[in-house]
């Protein structure tokens, strides 16, 4: 856990700027323990046959019909689900509970064909392949070399059989691929704002790279995501960060750059716990004070036609 008085000076009146009153509340989630998750890989079972081969409490989450809270701990004795058997037999991933919500807001159904940009190590792309149930196909890319080698071990254990795993900048895909797929996720790398409280590493990577590096970066893969976005189809956009430039900021880019591209509501509801974005109706953030789980933030945009 990071002790709140590591947090960047300049973050903090940032932070203070866009909560407001719920500031204070914010600060106070840093002494509570983070929540580890897992998710079930539905498929090779469901999550009622999970149950009945672990030994550990699940306790579900409300936003991801497959996903679990889960108690590490039984009679005293602390339980690693990171060295279960079933672990190993890819019948679930261990995925912090927030992380899970990009998956389950995209509208993936059989069939489709499915780009997930910045895959690895795997969390978001597996679920993406239990969602397409070995029908359509999924390209999972990362531009790491050594991460996309995790990528497909993770896919393969998942038992996903209809994917295609890359490691290439997204303008040469772009390039293969203009006006291709039906849905495209893109959790993009970002400066980690959301993590801060689980990961202290994450506050000081924040101190060399802060939002200012990221959003150029952001804005590049984001402008290759729309061109490989076929009419009709559905890109997701989302972060674990706070940082508005990086949220609301690259979806006004998208949208003002890409005129066919257009907003969509998400649905607060199927969080609980979840507001809207800060100017920009129709986002979704997550914030660890107000639910259990990470900081995140998502959009969703149509290709018009």
């Amino acid at each position: 856990m990071t002790d709140v008085r590591q947090l960047p000076e300049a973050f903090l009146l940032k932070m203070q700027k866009l909560l407001g009153e719920e500031f204070g509340q914010y600060l106070e989630s840093f002494k509570e323990e983070w929540k580890p998750g897992l998710r079930v890989n539905t498929l090779k079972l469901s999550p009622e046959e999970l149950a009945e081969l672990v030994p550990w409490n699940l306790e579900p989450v409300p936003w991801a019909d497959n996903g679990f809270y889960y108690d590490g701990t039984l009679d005293g004795e602390v339980l690693r689900p990171s060295k279960h058997p079933a672990y190993y037999a890819g019948l679930y991933y261990l995925q912090e509970p927030s992380a899970m919500t990009p998956a389950a807001m995209l509208p993936v159904v059989p069939g489709d064909r499915v780009l997930d940009l910045c895959a690895a190590p795997g969390g978001k792309s597996t679920e993406l392949a239990s969602k397409l149930k070995g029908r359509g196909m999924l390209v999972s890319n990362d531009i790491s070399y050594s991460r996309a080698r995790a990528l497909l071990k993770n896919l393969e254990l998942a038992g996903a059989a209809n994917i295609c795993v890359t490691s290439e900048a997204p303008e040469k895909l772009a390039g293969v691929w203009p006006e291709f797929f039906d849905k495209i996720l893109v959790d993009a790398p970002c400066s980690g704002e959301g993590m801060f409280r689980r990961d202290e590493d994450m506050v000081k990577d924040w101190n060399e790279k802060g939002p200012e590096y990221y959003v150029p970066i952001q804005r590049q893969i984001l402008s290759q995501a729309a061109a490989m976005l076929r009419p009709g189809g559905y890109m997701l956009y989302s972060t674990c960060t706070f940082s508005v430039e990086e949220d609301e900021g690259n979806v006004a880019y998208v949208l003002e750059e890409f005129p066919q591209m257009q907003l969509c509501c998400l649905d607060l509801d199927k969080v609980p716990g979840a507001c809207g974005g800060f100017e920009l109706p129709g986002c979704m953030r997550l914030f660890p004070h107000r639910l259990k789980g990470e900081g995140h933030f998502l959009a969703l945009m149509r290709k018009k036609g």
